[in-house]
């Protein structure tokens, strides 16, 4: 059944042990101080943040996700993913979000909090609330990432999903342990070259496969069952399969997660790439440059939908296989459901004696004697399983020995992804819990040594969760929607208005990150618009009440923050305070931030469209946009890049500081 060879093994073999002595050669780097091993020592130079932060976002399952979409869609894939595999956030944080999150000389979001808010009660409840909010973001995102690499390894090796992910979870968790922050960049460097690598040839074999079909657009519709497969443009009404049928309004889709990700988008910056970034110029710098690196993600996943469609025709020319396989399995194994059902089908591959003979003997009568292999596409309500499109394309397309590089490839996505969500999430375990609140004078050794437990107790955890859910479409959905709906709103109000306290940050992110807990917990199938609107809407009331409820926050302490900072929104008690010279020069950078993101969000569209076109063949949509992008590169240009600092904007002395305080201090 596995066509792994021994090169094969040897090639993934020697990438694992090459990552294990990359984190042991960084271990005496990592360990010179905390913020060494947090942010790396703020010495990074912005390209080589830059490449890291794709690395990051270029996970396993997000690739596996997307590529599922664009096996059903075609290009037009991308715009099911603004809510989150498009990364629109990055416009915002290359404008605003990740300088303004530099200013404060913090290494994590929660200590944030206490730049905001202060380091009394509402300053500690509001860090101590953070760091908790993002070590359940954390284990929701660390168990999607578990459950995508078990879909995907079981596909190769002869285990269970669990076991695969065991291996591959074990590796990348020594190697974070070991190297922290310096670990995190410096093999994101490895691994984007291989990435890069892959890539090149996916799109290649893809293109080749594209051109020797005289209608493509044909095939893929008769596979399929979508008529506008190479259409790049959104349409009201688009077809999907039965299980993925929420998404049939795709315009509506994309309009709802556009406008999701302008109100998630304006305050994001909270990275750790931007806290080790050297100055403002620099923040700009390496998310431009993420962002144009992102756009090589793209005609790879193409590459691999194109080739699934060629694949599944060949494969299962007769649909009715794909039912009458589904239909045998829920007969005869009546207990499976469909958070179980890609185990299940591991385990009758792989063990094929400990299951009834007459569904053995029926796998082989429906599909033939390869059986083993065209099980593991079959999905659970009697389609092609899109999500394993990936994965069958190695298996069955791409010959022996490139087929190891190809999944190195996708390891390094998924590992560059853990070892980053891993590193940030450790940050709030011991510097915003543990020294904060129950060592305040631990070494640095022994804070190394709590974020080694804390990185054991993270991935422990996830692990539980990850076995627990349907489908890697189904958890990303609630992370960006469940849960991202209930911690919106606070995370925008403590950027833009004034009055906002850390009690109503605090109050407002508990009680939507519980909500979202709950609703996962009772209501696991609800739609992700409602859990947008249902968890932003309770989100916004716990925080206006939470605000109200407690005690404003010294002014002095926000008249600090806002000088550093200079963030726009509500901020007139505050503004007003600054020289005229300093308030025309940040209103001036206001305007030309605002103003260029359309072209930002444009330029960043198009740019990912454009190789998918290519790859297809659709030269009709191509061109047109080309033209657009052109347009988003040249507003970019104009409002944002040629105005970039070679200083710092606002590095204000501790004069100028002790002025505007006392200004404060008097008016209150």
């Amino acid at each position: 059944m596995w066509s792994l060879n021994t090169l094969d093994y040897a090639v993934i073999g020697g990438y694992f042990v090459a990552l294990v002595i990359l984190g042991l050669a960084l271990e005496r780097m990592a360990s010179k101080s905390i913020e060494d091993y947090f942010i790396g020592g703020r010495r990074l130079p912005w390209w080589a943040l830059g490449v890291s932060g794709m690395a990051y976002f270029l996970d396993m399952t997000g690739t596996m996700i997307i590529t599922s979409f664009l096996y059903l869609l075609g290009p037009r894939g991308l715009f099911i993913e603004f809510r989150g595999g498009a990364c629109l956030g990055l416009a915002f944080m290359m404008l605003w979000g990740g300088k303004w999150h530099r200013r404060s000389k913090c290494i994590t979001a929660a200590e944030w909090m206490v730049f905001r808010f202060g380091d009394g009660f509402g300053g500690r409840f509001a860090q101590f609330v953070q760091a908790l909010a993002g070590i359940v973001a954390s284990i929701g995102m660390l168990a999607y990432l578990i459950k995508g690499a078990g879909l995907f390894l079981t596909m190769f090796f002869p285990f269970s999903p669990f076991w695969c992910s065991v291996v591959m979870i074990g590796v990348t968790t020594i190697y974070t342990m070991i190297s922290g922050f310096y670990g995190v960049v410096f093999t994101d460097l490895f691994q984007a070259v291989i990435i890069l690598i892959g890539t090149i040839i996916i799109s290649v074999m893809a293109f080749g496969a594209v051109a020797g079909i005289a209608d493509f657009g044909a095939l893929a519709t008769s596979v399929t069952g979508n008529t506008q497969w190479l259409a790049s443009a959104p349409h009201w009404k688009t077809e999907m399969p039965s299980g993925y049928e929420q998404y049939e309004a795709l315009m509506m889709f994309a309009m709802f997660y556009l406008l999701r990700n302008v109100i998630a988008g304006v305050p994001s910056g909270a990275d750790p790439r931007y806290f080790g970034a050297r100055n403002d110029r620099e923040c700009g710098l390496l998310t431009a440059f993420w962002t144009f690196l992102m756009s090589f993600r793209w005609p790879m996943m193409m590459g691999f939908a194109a080739m699934g469609v060629v694949l599944v025709h060949q494969v299962f020319p007769d649909k009715d296989m794909l039912l009458q396989t589904a239909g045998l399995i829920k007969e005869q194994l009546p207990h499976i459901d469909k958070a179980h059902w890609a185990t299940a089908l591991s385990d009758v591959a792989n063990h094929p004696a400990q299951y009834p003979e007459t569904l053995i003997a029926g796998l082989q009568q429906i599909m033939g004697a390869d059986w083993t292999r065209k099980l593991m596409l079959v999905g659970f309500e009697g389609g092609i399983d899109p999500e394993r499109i990936l994965p069958a394309v190695l298996l069955y397309n791409i010959p022996a020995g490139l087929r190891g590089l190809l999944l190195i490839v996708l390891l390094a996505a998924a590992m560059s992804t853990f070892n980053a969500q891993v590193n940030g999430c450790t940050g709030f375990i011991t510097r915003d819990i543990y020294q904060k609140y129950l060592h305040r004078t631990a070494s640095t050794r022994e804070l190394i040594y709590v974020s080694w437990a804390g990185v054991v107790f993270l991935v422990v955890i996830s692990f539980v969760f990850a076995f627990s859910i349907k489908s890697i479409n189904d958890v990303w959905g609630w992370i960006v929607m469940g849960l991202g709906g209930g911690l919106m709103i606070p995370t925008l109000l403590r950027l833009i208005w004034w009055r906002f306290n850390g009690g109503g940050f605090a109050i407002g992110t508990f009680v939507g990150m519980t909500a979202a807990i709950a609703q996962r917990w009772f209501f696991p199938d609800l739609d992700e618009r409602w859990q947008l609107l249902f968890l932003g809407a309770i989100g916004t009331v716990a925080s206006i009440i939470g605000t109200y409820l407690t005690a404003p926050d010294d002014k002095e302490v926000v008249a600090r923050f806002y000088r550093i900072t200079r963030p726009f929104g509500f901020w007139g008690p505050f503004k007003k305070m600054l020289s005229d010279g300093d308030r025309c020069a940040m209103e001036t950078e206001h305007r030309r931030d605002i103003l260029c993101v359309p072209f930002a969000m444009l330029w960043q569209v198009t740019l990912f469209m454009i190789p998918m076109q290519i790859i297809v063949h659709s030269w009709d949509t191509f061109y047109p946009t080309l033209g657009l992008c052109i347009v988003g590169l040249i507003g970019m240009y104009f409002f944002w890049f040629r105005h970039l600092p070679e200083e710092n904007y606002f590095e204000p002395g501790e004069e100028a500081g002790v002025h505007l305080e006392n200004e404060v201090r008097s008016e209150s």
